[in-house]
């Protein structure tokens, strides 16, 4: 029979690991989300403004500054 200590130990390990380890799962879909949001609305400005592409371009920058801030508040939580 294996000890009850043991298998505390290895539960124990095994949900620690589990905040890391989904945190890092949502980092690629938050990246995309961001990207995503921020064309989505470029767009959706030069249809309602006649810019094109320029609010494209600003959604664009301004997705990928908000994915880098997302993902620089998910990182720092773990150091």
């Amino acid at each position: 029979m294996s000890d009850p200590s043991d298998q505390r130990d290895q539960e124990k390990s095994t949900v620690s690991e589990l905040p890391g380890l989904a945190a890092f799962a949502t980092m690629g879909s938050t990246i995309a989300g961001c990207e995503a949001v921020g064309v989505v609305l470029g767009l959706w400005l030069d249809r309602l403004t006649g810019l094109a592409p320029g609010c494209l371009v600003i959604g664009i920058v301004l997705g990928t500054v908000a994915a880098v801030l997302s993902v620089l508040r998910q990182v720092r939580r773990y150091l």
